[in-house]
This record gives structure tokens, C-alpha cells and sequence, in this order.
């Protein structure tokens, strides 16, 4: 399969820069697989496509706020991406300009803290703990969001739901919902389920091969609780339809059906892949040429998903991560 395979034109004004203030008013694109149609709804309209005994799977990984600007010696602005702790405060981390070298101190909070350019692509903090790290950091917004992080991001780029540190981007499918949608649902008979995937800088790597299965996926750390396993296996011994609430569930149950509960994933999804849990999938708009957008290809079909994409542009849906969602039924 081909990478230009995957490509799509979006005008930039589509690209949502702050979120919605109403979570659950954010609009939704239903496509039904079977009858080959599009919806068009209000997310708050979702339980009107569950049924009793569904079983909605969320991602309750939580992120942190890991990105930190400070300042070389010689005033020269750095950033730094923390992307996970190694050992003590050590973390391995994307830091721009990469011209900074070993040994380099790097200032925080105008002096008053301080990490060390311990190996490439590594820094090391002189702080108590790593709370006090996170503390110097902002919410990762990813690029295309063209600000800065605001007091609100820490609210909204965040799922009402999230409770398990470890992620530097939001599951963003999850945003939309709710504690008292996810109360309603509940009441219908419907059961939910959190997992946890820690999305990481794989969900994001670039794919460069234009054979996208030469792509390799960056492993993601994933975990299904006995509680949660129950559920699933519950499920899916009824015939009852399980949804995925973004890319990140999907990917984390189907590593799960391969029988590990725990542990780091690769799997990468791409048209042709056989899904094995997942019945339905709840998803926001995606880059074109990534992973995700090909993860979503495969689920609904090439042509579905294409189609559904140009819906969305010539509706002026609001696109990726503050976005509109889509539901795949």
C-alpha cells in the first residue's frame, strides 16, 4: 500500500485552535458500514446509537504536562518534550535546538531550577521529585494547535475521565464526553470500561516509506485491568458489540486479544488488518498520510473513510485534536 494512498486536502481554518466550551457539542459524523451512509449529529446524540449491553471501552490514561521552555547559559531559548522517566530524574526527551551539548546546563523558571544534558536526547533535573519536573511544564499541545498552552488546556486537553499518568497527548476521541453523558449511558444498561494506553511520540512519528509497511511502530505502554478484562470477555461471549473510544483503546484491545494484559505495543493497523475485539469505533479527524488516518482506513474501508473525510471538509467540520469526532458503526 502506498503512503500518498492516505493523503487528503484540508484548508488550514478547518484546523481547530481552542475547544469547544460544551464538550458534548461538538458534532458528529455517523457512518454505518453496512448501509454505506453518513449522519450528520450532535455528540450528545452518541446514546441514540448504543444498545443495551454494548460495552464502551475508554482510555484512561492522563497527560502530562511535559513540555518545558527554558534558556541556555547564553540567553538561547531550548524546548524540551519530556517523553518518559528513566531512571531517578533522568528522561529521555525531544530537545530543540539540537545543537545543545553533553554536560550543558539548561535554566527553568527565570534560574531557579535547572537540568543537565545527560546523554543525547536526555536530560537530568536537581529537583526533589518528579512532580517538581512536571510542575515547570505546559500542556503538550501538538504543532498544528499554532499557540501557546493556556490555563484551560489544562482542563479541555484532558478526558473528564482520565486518572493514570503517563501520556504526552490526549486520547483526543474521549474529550467529548462528559461525566453526566457517561452517567447516562450508564443508566440505559450500558456497560464501560477503562483501559489504559500511554500515547507516546509513536502515535505521532512521521510515516516516510511510501510502502507503508515498511513503517515501524514506536511500542506504547498498555494495561487491562482483571476488571476491565472481565467486561471485555463478558462481551464478547454475549455477541455483544464492543466500542473503541479513539485509536488508542482500539489498538490497546486488540493487543489485548493476542492474551497480554500488559506490557508495551507495535501493532500497527493498516487496510487489510482483521479486527478481532472492536465493533465499533468513535475517532476524531486525522492528519493525512499517519498511522491513525490508516487505522481508520482499515476499519471502515478506504473508500468509506475517504468519502466520510471529504463530507467532513466540505461541511467545515472542525478537524484533529479540538475537533469533531466520527462514530464507525
Amino acid at each position: 500500500m502506498k503512503l500518498s494512498d492516505f493523503d487528503y486536502s484540508l484548508p488550514k481554518e478547518l484546523i481547530a485552535q481552542y475547544p469547544l466550551k460544551e464538550r458534548d457539542s461538538a458534532r458528529l459524523l455517523v457512518l454505518d458500514r453496512e448501509k454505506l451512509t453518513l449522519e450528520h449529529r450532535v455528540f450528545k446524540d452518541i446514546p441514540d446509537y448504543l444498545r443495551e449491553g454494548d460495552l464502551i471501552v475508554l482510555n484512561d490514561t492522563k497527560v502530562l504536562p511535559s513540555r518545558l521552555h527554558g534558556k541556555r547559559n547564553s540567553g538561547g531559548k531550548v524546548k524540551v518534550l519530556l517523553l518518559n522517566r528513566k531512571e531517578g530524574l533522568t528522561f529521555s526527551a525531544l530537545i530543540k535546538p539540537g545543537r545543545v551539548k553533553l554536560g550543558e546546563k539548561i535554566i527553568f523558571n527565570g534560574g531557579k531550577s535547572e537540568g543537565i544534558i545527560s546523554a543525547k536526547n536526555e536530560i537530568t533535573f536537581n529537583l526533589k521529585d518528579a512532580a517538581s519536573v512536571y510542575a515547570l511544564g505546559l500542556m503538550p499541545l501538538p504543532p498544528y494547535i499554532k499557540r501557546s498552552p493556556e490555563d484551560m488546556d489544562n482542563i479541555y486537553y484532558q478526558t473528564v475521565y482520565a486518572s493514570q499518568e503517563g501520556a504526552i497527548a490526549s486520547p483526543t476521541a474521549g474529550l467529548h464526553f462528559t461525566r453526566e453523558l457517561i452517567d447516562g449511558i450508564e443508566s440505559r444498561g450500558i456497560n464501560v470500561a477503562c483501559i489504559t494506553l500511554h500515547v507516546g511520540i509513536g502515535t505521532f512519528k512521521p510515516v516516510k516509506a511510501e510502502d507503508i509497511t515498511a513503517h515501524k511502530m514506536e511500542p506504547e505502554y498498555f494495561k487491562v485491568t482483571d476488571q476491565a478484562a472481565e467486561l471485555i470477555n463478558n462481551a464478547r461471549a454475549k455477541n455483544r458489540r464492543i466500542i473503541a473510544v479513539g485509536t488508542t483503546s482500539l489498538r490497546a484491545l486488540e493487543a489485548f486479544s493476542s492474551g497480554k494484559k500488559e506490557g508495551y505495543t507495535d501493532l500497527f493497523i493498516y487496510p487489510g488488518y482483521k479486527f478481532k475485539l472492536v465493533d465499533c469505533l468513535l475517532t476524531n479527524f486525522h492528519l493525512p498520510r499517519t498511522t491513525l488516518l490508516m487505522l481508520v482506513s482499515a476499519f471502515c474501508g478506504e473508500k468509506l473513510a475517504k468519502k466520510a473525510y471529504q463530507e467532513a471538509v466540505d461541511n467545515k467540520y472542525r478537524f484533529y485534536s479540538y475537533g469533531d469526532a466520527m462514530l464507525i458503526i
